[in-house]
């Protein structure tokens, strides 16, 4: 056991005694590419645990000068933050599967050829990938249709994407036609065999799809800012933009005046972040995991 360890150390200092300087250079370049990108993150987790009275003196950038949490206990104790959370992640876990159940759907039968009229349907939606009417058109749009200071504002323009359905298409072509014929032969129905059959064989993509649209909407506030005026109806993104805008701190009855004064606007901000940062923070690793433990599945079976 001994000799194995000297021997991987030796080879350790043997990999390192054999860089060049061009080698040292690229290190030390995406050193510090990696301090600038982590910096800022730091920054605001640093802030947010910092008193606000006392950051607003400046100097305080690696670690808190007077550590204090009563700007986690302002934001937590705010249930304009907490109706943001429910808001967002109705929003994220509706519209994401209404999302990949309607784009799965037309990408199952955009994958067959021989559905009527495909060679028309494959232009027409390639054109709204790179054209659109502009923002005054769909805000009237949504207008007509009730959207506009409603919840579904949220889901229904985002239950189909074509990007989205080219890779669901992309995937489908792959999958051998000997399984569908099989099925066919058994008696199965066109829905039995798109939901039970190719469906399952769909997780790399689906695992895709959805870590794509969980972080889009996670973090999404345009929606909120421009279509939706209930303050009940905006989402987690638009309530944190809205505190970084803010100059002071407004009254909080379930906070002691004392705490109230060594507040600020900034620190408030930085809390807000870290809160709503945080969940899809730790929700993404776990959807990345998914995604290449689906992926592995599916190049097994295909």
């Amino acid at each position: 056991m001994v000799k194995y360890r000297t021997k991987k150390h030796g080879s350790f200092v043997g990999k390192l005694q054999s860089l060049t300087v061009v080698d040292y250079i690229l290190i030390l370049f995406f050193l510090c590419f990696a301090f600038i990108t982590f910096f800022p993150i730091w920054y605001v987790v640093v802030g947010s645990f910092n008193l606000g009275k006392d950051y607003a003196a400046g100097g305080v950038y690696f670690l808190p000068r007077i550590w204090s949490l009563t700007n986690y206990r302002y934001v937590l104790s705010s249930s304009l933050i907490w109706q943001g959370f429910l808001v967002t992640i109705g929003r994220t876990v509706l519209a994401t599967t209404g999302h990949i159940v309607v784009t799965y759907m037309v990408a199952h039968a955009m994958s067959r050829p021989y559905l009527r009229f495909r060679k028309f349907y494959t232009p027409f939606m390639l054109f709204t990938m790179f054209f659109g009417g502009g923002f005054i058109p769909y805000y009237l749009v949504l207008n007509l249709l009730g959207l506009l200071n409603n919840f579904l504002v949220y889901i229904i323009p985002c239950l189909f994407s074509v990007y989205d359905m080219l890779v669901f298409t992309s995937f489908l072509r792959s999958i051998p036609e000997e399984l569908r014929e099989a099925a066919i032969i058994d008696g199965a129905g066109e829905f039995r065999i798109a939901f039970s059959l190719i469906l399952p064989l769909c997780k790399p993509v689906i695992a895709t799809v959805l870590l794509w649209q969980v972080v889009a909407h996670w973090n999404n506030y345009f929606d909120s800012m421009y279509y939706v005026t209930d303050s009940r109806l905006y989402s987690i993104q638009y309530v944190v933009k809205t505190l970084l805008g803010a100059t002071s701190v407004e009254g909080n009855t379930s906070m002691s005046p004392e705490d109230l004064e060594n507040l600020t606007g900034q620190t408030i901000s930085f809390a807000a972040i870290v809160v709503s940062v945080l969940p899809i923070t730790i929700i993404y690793p776990l959807l990345n995991k998914q995604f290449a433990k689906g992926f592995m599945l599916g190049s097994l079976k295909g």
